[in-house]
């Protein structure tokens, strides 16, 4: 299904970034993920399985071919399935668009440098710039480096780079067939939104599936809330465990309810290899946090619950691999007790989770007359990971701002169904 859009524009393109009055509004859905299906869009850090993924639809190609493609602000280079011979998926058909061109090997474009590539682009036989992309699961795609049209709200951009990848993907029909490829958001300058010149760029993720909102340019609206906002983490001397393309913010602190953790400034802080850094993260579903605060935030929230929730005791499950806070909720109970809020804590801003988005339902989880609700907190540590994330889940019904421009983020509180719908985007 191609997407509900629409384009206003009442001056030219600007030639260093878009001018102000551009506006791109896109549907954002939440995607349900089958159990025992492993989505690898995220290449080398992040090992660990999603239950739901954001979504965008829209078209490219001359003809127009439809795609739909998961929201990343942790990748840069956006890439499609283009094996044709794969037809368990949707797939980007290249030869079938008259505007598709591949990058060569000799192009400049092929020696930029991304982390995404677990190693540089190089040369094929045909002389077209071949591309690499690794997962943590030692599983791995390639494909080449090429240029479309990308047709959004009946406005063509033209040349958006993105991998034509048509090899080594999972061999689960039921997860492939669930999206077309990724669209890379980060800060690099392959991203999706660096490549469409915006300055600027806002989503606004649903409770639920129905639609939320992208949106790319300003967002000068009455009915939206003041945003608080916080800068932008910035270094410019290259650390091995720093990703600097990544939408990085200063972590102050961590409350439950109105205690504050007893955690020193430093405990969020980058070190001198550039391990700490907390990073937001669309692409991530869940939030991860490093060890001592991982530890400090789970004693508190098993402090202030300890009378409201039932614990499952069952040391050899462990949800995703990193969340081993678990608890037992009758079947036959219709909703949450009351709980404690979670805020993180930044520079002139802060994000609360609170109620349904503290716990997640494990689907096909059943303990006798019990279901299975894990904390939606997990343990960097035990995945192997060097970083605070913040992911999706707890950034539902937030309006997000990226400001590229004045490298900050933005956030309020908003319900994100009545926002998709005051911008004419149905549910």
């Amino acid at each position: 299904m191609q997407a509900q859009l629409f384009f206003c524009s009442t001056t030219p393109m600007s030639t260093t970034k878009r001018e102000t009055t551009s506006m791109l509004v896109l549907p954002l859905k939440t995607q349900q993920i089958p159990p025992g299906s492993s989505p690898k869009h995220r290449p080398n850090e992040l090992s660990f399985q999603h239950n739901v993924t954001l979504t965008i639809s829209l078209s490219l190609g001359t003809p127009q071919q439809n795609v739909t493609m998961v929201l990343d602000t942790g990748s840069e280079l956006s890439w499609l399935h283009c094996n044709t011979t794969r037809l368990t998926q949707p797939t980007f058909v290249p030869t079938r668009s008259l505007s598709y061109s591949p990058i060569t090997c000799s192009s400049p474009i092929c020696r930029t440098r991304t982390r995404d590539f677990s190693i540089p682009a190089s040369c094929d036989s045909n002389h077209l710039c071949h591309a690499v992309l690794s997962y943590a699961d030692a599983s791995s795609s390639e494909g080449n480096l090429a240029s479309d049209t990308f047709n959004i709200g009946g406005s063509g951009m033209l040349g958006i780079i993105f991998g034509c990848m048509d090899s080594g993907f999972s061999s689960n029909s039921e997860e492939d067939s669930k999206s077309t490829g990724l669209m890379g958001m980060n800060r690099g300058s392959l991203s999706f939104v660096s490549q469409m010149n915006y300055s600027k760029f806002s989503y606004c993720i649903s409770s639920s599936d129905i639609s939320g909102v992208l949106l790319f340019g300003n967002t000068n609206f009455t009915w939206l809330m003041t945003l608080n906002y916080t800068p932008m983490i910035q270094i410019s001397t290259p650390l091995p465990y720093f990703d600097r393309e990544a939408y990085t913010v200063q972590l102050e602190g961590i409350k439950v309810s109105d205690k504050l953790l007893p955690l020193p400034k430093s405990k969020f802080e980058p070190d001198h290899t550039g391990a700490g850094q907390t990073m937001v993260d669309s692409g991530t579903q869940f939030t991860f946090l490093l060890g001592p605060a991982y530890t400090g935030l789970r004693k508190e929230f098993l402090n202030q619950t300890s009378g409201v929730l039932r614990v499952l005791d069952d040391p050899n499950f462990v949800f995703q691999g990193a969340m081993d806070l678990c608890f037992r909720v009758p079947l036959n109970q219709t909703s949450l007790p009351s709980l404690p809020s979670v805020s993180f804590m930044f520079g002139g801003a802060q994000l609360m989770v609170s109620g349904d988005g503290l716990l997640y339902r494990v689907l096909g989880e059943v303990r006798g007359n019990d279901s299975v609700y894990c904390f939606t907190f997990g343990n960097s540590d035990l995945l192997g990971i060097e970083a605070y994330v913040i992911g999706h889940h707890h950034q539902q019904n937030v309006w997000m701002e990226f400001d590229l421009e004045r490298s900050r983020i933005g956030f309020a509180q908003i319900r994100c169904d009545l926002a998709a719908q005051r911008l004419g985007l149905d549910g």
